[in-house]
């Protein structure tokens, strides 16, 4: 199976705009990811999709491959489907035998292993997943953290559901508490696609739960499509706030 990592990226942001330039540790937030993204075994091809004609630019400074797409795009997903077709025909292989991982341009610590690890599942796991995603068990301090997103988990690994709320609830017991009771389960928001699945995302119908939620994946369940997970040791920041910027940067420099 082919495989190859799709990085959508813009620079209106609805909550922190231009985030993706912000300096971290001295570089643009975007090429950080580019570069950890690069250093994953497994992708033949690391490839930027934005809207933006700043960002193509930079990253061909960069030294990485870059795709135009269109401004109208919901979300990461949806940004790295409308253009699935040239990823394929320049990058990959068929449809149904190439693997695009969408890693956001807004995790400038993402872990190439867990890049790795997911093309490994894809390719051990028989049949071969539609979509897979890494989650982590969660610490107490987040499970009522509306920026990090939840994982409701069937016994076979299927994700149920996502949310930015505490999921399962606990009845009858302070919320504080709710970590004693049940397993936690954070989502670190990469994606892997079989490539066929992400040619069809226009066909998919609306999804209520994705615009009350702002989750994209949530499409893909209300559609019936299977989320497979994996179980990685770690969580990796996403930066959606000005909180979490000042906290990739404390990151930064200590790895300095």
């Amino acid at each position: 199976m082919n495989c190859l990592v799709a990085v959508p990226a813009r620079l209106e942001s609805s909550r922190l705009p231009n985030k993706v330039l912000a300096d971290v540790g001295g570089k643009p937030m975007l090429q950080r990811v580019l570069e950890r993204c690069a250093k994953a075994n497994r992708p033949s091809a690391v490839v930027l999709c934005t809207d933006s004609d700043q960002l193509l630019q930079k990253a061909k400074i960069w030294g990485f491959e870059a795709l135009l797409t269109s401004p109208s795009c919901a979300s990461g997903s949806e940004r790295i489907a409308s253009v699935s077709e040239q990823l394929i025909s320049q990058w990959g292989g068929s449809a149904k035998s190439s693997l695009i991982i969408n890693v956001q341009g807004d995790q400038p610590f993402i872990d190439p292993r867990v890049i790795d690890a997911m093309a490994d599942a894809f390719i051990n796991r028989n049949p071969t997943p539609e979509v897979l995603t890494p989650v982590y068990r969660m610490s107490a301090k987040n499970i009522h953290n509306p920026n990090v997103v939840k994982t409701l988990l069937a016994a076979d690994g299927r994700a149920l559901y996502f949310s930015r709320s505490a999921i399962p609830h606990v009845r009858g017991v302070d919320p504080k508490h709710w970590g004693e009771y049940a397993s936690y389960w954070g989502h670190v928001g990469i994606y892997g696609y079989r490539a066929d699945v992400l040619q069809q995302w226009n066909d998919l119908p609306n999804s209520p739960l994705e615009q009350i939620e702002k989750l994209e994946q949530l499409r893909l369940i209300e559609a019936g499509i299977e989320i497979g997970t994996f179980q990685v040791e770690d969580e990796s920041l996403s930066v959606d706030t000005a909180e979490q910027l000042e906290q990739a940067r404390v990151i930064a420099s200590a790895e300095l």
